[in-house]
């Protein structure tokens, strides 16, 4: 039950309550949805290890962390409730994930639901490309005489006009909900390309090309349809981490290379340069965001405030110096702190080395009467392929999050609560090393944060150099 609830919950808030519901979307379905998913999750907290990890404690600390800024930065407390109100079905995200999604089967279905959400998008906005498309670009308004793009991209929601370097029309596939613009629509694409090998059967070809290869082409066509560059960056590191176990690292950097090169010439950007100086914009929005860090260190300026301190009204797109920004440096401590045991426990058991046969681990009987809880039977090697492809699922959220606003997203948050479900199966199977202790994780965290920091600072320095 609890778990029917979450894909349907999920799939409502990706694609926006209005485009799943139709008229019943006016009655908030979405927060019945929560409401029924919090009641039926409450049994399951007990015995579960959700309330001893430490993104449990970073997730509470980042609502805090919203609250205050708003706090601090406005004065206004309404908002500051209104904030968390708007923070929280991405942290609910993780917390339905790893008490609902526990096994490998349920894994697999959350993975068909990210496919879904992919390809309702992408029927929509095709058919919007083959029929509602205008020859010479969005009409001009007759008000004014110039493209009135915010009309047209509202009559047509999942695209998004825009002109290309040399000054022609093109047209970006996007969804709604929280997917809304392409760059944010083609990271969903992105992630959700490894999770359709959780179907892979060795020696199962015509399987193996309907269930794994045919989606997974599907996807790649999607993700050229948005015309991102985050998203073109964030398969080219992908194809590098997959090849370099095959062929090696610099072979795999080459190849990855030249298909890189290769995209650009077949207009997978949309006609607009990947270079430094195409991203002079973006490079000034980064250092008006560490302007603001340095003039609101603590608390920030507000959760979804950057915009009213750039001279663009414009957020920065970068993750972490939104975050930053937004929360300070309070908030941007307990992003780290889901980040970094989330990447390690990964990192952890996609390594073959760091996973092996074990005796499954005596866990304690529930106290309440119920059923018996089957024990998933799993391989040393299925753990490792899951998390493998979990791990390029994240570096590829990470890649297009360097050049995306997206430190609040759902979709890290979901992803870090799958990642925290395999390496319980790992745990409980005794298959892996312990996580990382509690006080270690909470130093490393302020290190983490700070290194953030830093680094951004020497790459904004060193990029206004460089022009």
């Amino acid at each position: 039950m609890g778990f029917v609830l979450s894909i349907l919950y999920l799939v409502v808030t990706y694609l926006s309550p209005a485009a799943i519901l139709g008229p019943l979307a006016q009655y908030r379905v979405e927060m019945i949805l929560a409401v029924l998913i919090l009641v039926v999750s409450l049994p399951r907290l007990i015995g579960s290890f959700v309330l001893k990890a430490p993104q449990t404690l970073a997730l509470v600390g980042m609502v805090v962390a919203v609250f205050l800024s708003i706090l601090s930065g406005l004065h206004w407390l309404t908002g500051a409730f209104q904030a968390c109100a708007d923070f929280l079905p991405s942290v609910y995200a993780y917390f339905i994930v790893v008490l609902h999604c526990t096994t490998k089967r349920r894994l697999k279905i959350m993975a068909l639901m990210l496919l879904f959400v992919c390809l309702f998008v992408l029927a929509h906005g095709a058919f919007d490309l083959l029929h509602g498309i205008p020859d010479g670009g969005p009409p001009l308004s007759q008000d004014t005489g110039r493209v009135d793009l915010v009309r047209w991209n509202a009559e047509h929601p999942y695209l998004f006009a825009m002109a290309s370097d040399d000054g022609n029309w093109f047209y970006r596939l996007r969804g709604l909900g929280t997917v809304n613009d392409p760059n944010d629509f083609g990271q969903l694409v992105v992630i959700a390309i490894p999770l359709m090998f959780f179907f892979w059967v060795p020696k199962k070809a015509g399987r193996n090309f309907l269930f794994v290869l045919l989606p997974v082409s599907i996807l790649l066509v999607t993700v050229f349809l948005t015309h991102s560059r985050g998203a073109l960056m964030a398969l080219t590191v992908m194809a590098v981490l997959t090849a370099r176990r095959r062929i090696g690292l610099v072979p795999a950097a080459v190849l990855a290379g030249c298909v890189f090169v290769g995209a650009i010439a077949l207009q997978f950007t949309g006609g607009r340069a990947i270079s430094a100086s195409a991203g002079e914009d973006r490079t000034s929005l980064w250092g008006e965001g560490l302007a603001v860090l340095k003039t609101h260190p603590v608390f920030g300026v507000g959760f979804n405030q950057l915009p009213d301190y750039t001279d663009n009204h414009l957020t920065a797109h970068n993750s972490v110096i939104v975050c930053a920004s937004e929360l300070g440096m309070f908030g941007l401590y307990f992003w780290s702190l889901f980040l970094l045991p989330t990447m390690r426990d990964v990192v952890v058991i996609a390594s073959p080395e760091r996973v092996s046969e074990g005796e499954p681990i005596v866990r304690e009987q529930p106290q309440l009467p119920g059923p018996l809880k089957k024990f998933e039977t799993l391989e040393p090697d299925e753990i490792n392929s899951m998390a493998r492809l979990l791990l390029l699922s994240m570096a590829g959220f990470l890649v297009t999050g360097w050049f995306l606003s997206r430190a609040f997203a759902l979709t890290l948050f979901l992803m870090g609560g799958m990642v925290e479900v395999v390496y319980q199966m790992a745990l409980e199977r005794g298959m892996t090393i312990p996580r990382m202790r509690y006080l270690r994780v909470l130093i490393y965290s302020g290190g983490l944060a700070v290194v953030f920091v830093v680094v951004m600072y020497l790459l904004v320095r060193a990029l206004n150099l460089a022009h």
